[in-house]
């Protein structure tokens, strides 16, 4: 690696350009040309429309319940209804659901939930079916989507009430220990739809039950609202079982991973934990909420008086970004230095003075910034350091003073160092602290109950990830997650072909979208409830290989695949429930949506750059592997897709990394520098345009993973691995006393009593030695 420090570009584009314009930087007439094309090609100048993307914690309600079904399973829609109205018609007497009373439809609800409990496997599924059929918005008596929307919400909230979601969740244990479904489907040489139908059904149910509920609406009524918080309770502890509800879906990933049931339907079952966790938790206004709620009042000292850091009272510097660039989402991120300084005329002139100038993030110092920048003075002006000591300024000249001064001013304390000095401290002091009061929080509940068993969780999660991602080949070891969406009988026209072509995609794209926002969740809640819980999940997730597996992700054409229109939107539900079905043609399958891209697709990548970044960030080791794996390429063509959040977390990635690209890479990237200077925030003493800085010197990565290990070790061992008896207990150390104590003997040793007496004690000769040792 060629080496950084030294002559390295400044990042401010106008003096990139002054030295560039210098003679001596000028590359010979003959190789002029040749240099221009290499920085058109690295600078990705391709011109691609802006992206109009809204992040947020899911897509639109109506899209969000079209994924969970494949166009294969359209059919079974018809075979729903038909199963409801074979129970319901006789007893409704010529008249329609929606036209019922709540009293009447609960009645209907309970009758059909008997049929739950009969022996006949196939009475069962009808009657699960039926329930579906409420569950889906009764589509049959309905005119239009809203309407059918309307009806799902309000029979899921009737289900729920009448104890549905308990009664599936004991047929979904059942289906689950099935070995005999199991066995059959491991003898099948080809596994399809029909594999599935029960899984499917119950899992449906469930999905829609949770999605449903879980979003809020205004107009909802109290009795609803008291509903929800008792649903998230029931989801979020262990109710009639020693495990919360989303441990269960983690079992059947693993399950269906190591190949002992491989008919499990992975798409809603990766769909429904994602939700599960989403409800459970809360999604990212949530985590908001609960971040300024975590931080001490004498952290907060400098963000009360900083007027750059008004909206950002304890987040860490990745939500820091974020919530400064709240308008970021609509934006370009190369014009949005252009509208962050304009000033609405009605505000009165004092304003105009008050607003901050400059770039659009206040810089923060960590305590360890603090200590190298007065480890150097020192060693410069007097000869020796003084450790971690900050205060004692002695000896170095005044405008040491002032830096330290302006240092401390912007010093940064996030949750996180708080929570790694807090360990420390319980570590040395298990004694005089006493017992940690932990909170039952529904976050630490699933922690532990995931905790034995969650590096398999990670790698069941990261092969599923493999094996739907676009960039993948298919291989005779590689799990199959298609047994869901293939049909019985294979298509044998083009344009058949071509709607399972379609259907395939789709499937991919949605498990792709799932596995990515939920290990997004689960990084971003447990990093808030303590940082050693997010650096076990991250290490083994490192372990993984999930850096190499985002990276060949992205190593494919993004543009592409976000503008991917692999979807049927006259089949989605519930278009295709109240809507004749028109005739579909080859060119119609072409054609696709109108939309400008997939929201999925650029939702994904979102939220792999984000784990990514969280998976990287101040982990030198971990850096040293984007570079070796060589991602600023695939990175900068990454930000070709012209979405303001995207570009802002690739360019984060490929900060980063610019101390150790070398000189060359950063003299011919002076676009993409720029774009980091003026977007991402720094540290005050950020030296990662130069190389200079003292991370950047040779490192010893293995330590350093090793060292966050045995910490990570320590807090699982301290915090659950307690003892039934304290090894701080007293002990007796009377002879008499214990010599005299009652100890229950089994039953068998009395009849060899003798023999052992003689194996044992009689025939091992006496080592008298040995106590002379121990003298």
């Amino acid at each position: 690696m060629e080496e950084a420090a030294g002559g390295a570009p400044n990042p401010n584009p106008n003096v990139g350009r002054a030295r560039m314009g210098q003679p001596a930087a000028q590359p010979p007439a003959k190789g002029r040309e040749l240099f221009r094309g290499q920085r058109k090609e690295s600078e990705g100048s391709v011109d691609f429309p802006t992206v109009e993307f809204e992040y947020g914690d899911t897509d639109s309600r109506g899209a969000e319940l079209a994924e969970l079904y494949s166009y294969t399973e359209e059919p079974e829609l018809s075979t729903n209804r038909r199963c409801f109205e074979e129970e319901f018609c006789p007893q409704a007497r010529g008249r329609q659901w929606p036209e019922l009373d709540t009293a009447q439809q609960r009645a209907q609800i309970l009758r059909l939930l008997e049929g739950l409990e009969v022996v006949s496997r196939e009475r069962r599924l009808r009657a699960a079916r039926a329930i579906l059929y409420l569950a889906q918005g009764v589509f049959g008596d309905c005119e239009s989507e809203g309407d059918v929307l309307h009806w799902s919400r309000h029979n899921s909230f009737l289900l729920y009430q009448l104890g549905t979601f308990s009664a599936f969740l004991e047929l979904l244990s059942m289906e689950i220990d099935n070995s005999q479904a199991c066995s059959s489907a491991l003898r099948k040489p080809a596994i399809s739809l029909a594999d599935s139908t029960e899984l499917r059904v119950l899992l449906s149910v469930m999905y829609l039950l949770v999605e449903n509920i879980r979003v809020e609406l205004e107009t909802d009524p109290p009795e609803w609202k008291s509903c929800r918080e008792t649903f998230r309770t029931e989801l979020s502890f262990p109710m009639r079982s020693d495990e919360p509800f989303a441990l269960l879906l983690f079992t059947m990933v693993t399950k269906f991973c190591s190949g002992h049931a491989p008919h499990f339907p992975m798409k809603k079952v990766l769909l429904l934990l994602w939700k599960v966790l989403l409800f459970t938790l809360g999604g990212f206004e949530a985590l908001q909420m609960m971040k300024p709620l975590m931080k001490q009042d004498s952290l907060d000292i400098y963000n009360e008086r900083d007027p750059f850091k008004n909206d950002e009272t304890g987040v860490d510097e990745e939500e820091g970004d974020e919530v400064d660039g709240g308008i970021e989402g609509e934006l370009d991120l190369m014009e949005r230095d252009a509208l962050l300084p304009t000033i609405p005329a009605q505000r009165p002139p004092i304003e105009r003075v008050s607003f901050p100038k400059g770039l659009p993030w206040a810089p923060k110092v960590r305590q360890k910034d603090i200590e190298h920048f007065l480890e150097a003075s020192r060693n410069k002006f007097i000869g020796f350091t003084l450790g971690q000591d900050t205060e004692t300024l002695i000896g170095l000249p005044r405008p040491i003073h002032e830096s330290v001064k302006t240092l401390k001013q912007h010093k940064y304390v996030s949750i996180s160092d708080v929570q790694i000095k807090n360990e420390e401290e319980l570590e040395k002091c298990p004694m005089s602290l006493g017992e940690e009061e932990v909170q039952e929080t529904p976050c630490e509940v699933l922690y532990r109950a995931m905790l034995y068993n969650l590096p398999q969780y990670m790698i069941a999660l990261l092969k599923i990830l493999l094996a739907a991602a676009p960039t993948s080949k298919a291989k005779t070891d590689s799990i199959n997650i298609l047994a869901d969406v293939l049909p019985e009988e294979m298509p044998i026209t083009v344009l058949q072909s071509m709607k399972l072509g379609i259907d395939v995609n789709r499937h991919k794209e949605i498990i792709v979208k799932s596995i990515s926002a939920l290990l997004l969740l689960l990084l971003k809640h447990f990093k808030l409830n303590h940082i050693y819980q997010f650096e076990y999940v991250s290490q083994h997730l490192v372990f993984a290989n999930c850096i190499p597996l985002i990276l060949k992700f992205f190593n494919q054409n993004i543009m592409s695949y976000i503008t991917a229109k692999n979807s049927i939107s006259v089949l989605d539900y519930p278009h295709c429930t109240v809507h004749e079905l028109p005739e579909l043609t080859a060119e119609s399958l072409e054609a696709g949506d109108n939309n400008q891209f997939c929201w999925r697709n650029l939702f994904s990548c979102i939220n792999l750059l984000r784990i990514l970044n969280k998976l990287t960030k101040w982990k030198h080791s971990r850096t040293m592997m984007l570079v070796v794996f060589k991602s600023a390429p695939i990175l900068k063509r990454a930000l070709k897709v012209k979405q303001a959040m995207m570009q802002l977390y690739v360019l984060k990635l490929l900060k980063i990394q610019t101390k150790y690209l070398g000189r060359q890479w950063r003299k011919s990237n002076m676009k993409t520098m720029s774009a980091i200077y003026q977007k991402v925030r720094h540290r005050m003493n950020d030296d990662w345009a130069y190389g200079n800085d003292i991370d950047a010197r040779p490192w010893d990565f293995q330590a350093e993973e090793c060292t966050l290990r045995a910490s990570i070790e320590a807090f699982n061992s301290r915090r659950y691995d307690k003892p039934q008896d304290s090894e701080f207990a007293p002990v007796d150390n009377c002879l008499q006393s214990v010599l005299g104590q009652w100890l229950e003997l089994p039953e068998d040793f009395h009849y060899s009593y003798e023999l052992w007496l003689e194996r044992e004690v009689f025939s091992q000769p006496i080592r008298w030695e040995e106590l002379l040792r121990y003298q």
